[in-house]
């Protein structure tokens, strides 16, 4: 599933081809994703396309008119093509630009979403209430700390709680936790604010990280340019379970939280805290 990193290395690579550009055409070919695709996405039809913003993992196409919120769900990607590329099975919405380019966005589960909006972007339900940009000013350990007094949850899905900060996915939680020395299972009220600290910078290093190499690519994610990210031959902890720990040489060890794949180093990130 395409992480925050991955998310922005998208923005990043389809920005230079629509910043400017005018909407010439709008071709939706199934309209049946995680939300229907709403007519009113038409509306873009002849706009210049003035931002190209991301906020957690949605991408906002900005308009003087409206702005286009695209998710990419599963298993989705975006990809900038000539015009009259022929679609792909999963090819479900092409946007033609005026520079004789299109963009096409491909999503093989369809839990992925193209929507429009007419208010501004962050008053939108998906987005009104999310927490923080990891990567910014705005998050640091204090808020954390603060958040997490009366929190009795892992610390691990408190970090990856789209209210508390956005786009700490799974892999990134498992790998800024192992490099903050930090329990997965530590309930987040009894982890520390000198260690809330050191995890929030961490958080902003490993995601710093994995935008430099282009995401992280285990199965489905490629950038806009089809290359897949090469952060995956950095990874410290996840996908693992049972090697050798890189820092002192102990077995990782896996355990499954939320259901997803927890990997740590017992003697690197020992269950203490308050």
């Amino acid at each position: 599933m395409p992480e925050l990193p991955e998310v922005e290395v998208s923005r990043q690579g389809i920005t230079p081809f629509m910043l400017g550009e005018t909407v010439m055409r709008i071709v939706v070919r199934n309209p049946s994703l995680r939300w229907p695709v709403p007519s009113e996405l038409q509306e873009m039809v002849s706009l210049p396309i003035t931002g190209v913003r991301r906020r957690a993992k949605y991408l906002l196409l900005e308009t003087d008119w409206g702005t286009a919120i695209l998710h990419l769900g599963m298993s989705g990607n975006l990809r900038i093509l000539d015009h009259g590329t022929p679609p792909g099975k999963h090819d479900h919405v092409d946007i033609e630009l005026s520079n004789g380019k299109l963009l096409r966005f491909n999503d093989t589960r369809r839990f992925g979403c193209v929507l429009w909006t007419r208010e501004p972007a962050e008053q939108h339900a998906l987005l009104a209430k999310l927490g923080p940009e990891p990567l910014t000013d705005d998050f640091h350990g204090d808020h954390l700390f603060e958040r997490s007094l009366k929190r009795k949850i892992a610390v691990k899905q408190f970090i990856m709680d789209n209210h508390v900060v956005v786009g700490v996915g799974n892999i990134y939680a498992n790998e800024s936790l192992f490099s903050a020395g930090i329990h997965p299972e530590l309930p987040a009220n009894q982890v520390t604010q000198q260690q809330y600290a050191a995890l929030t910078t961490e958080i902003k290093l490993v995601l710093a990280r994995a935008i430099t190499q282009g995401g992280t690519t285990l199965k489905d994610f490629t950038g806009s340019d089809g290359k897949p990210g090469y952060f995956v031959q950095e990874l410290q902890v996840y996908g693992r379970a049972e090697q050798p720990c890189g820092a002192c040489g102990g077995l990782l060890q896996e355990i499954r939280m939320g259901g997803r794949s927890t990997v740590f180093c017992p003697r690197c990130q020992p269950r203490k805290g308050a």
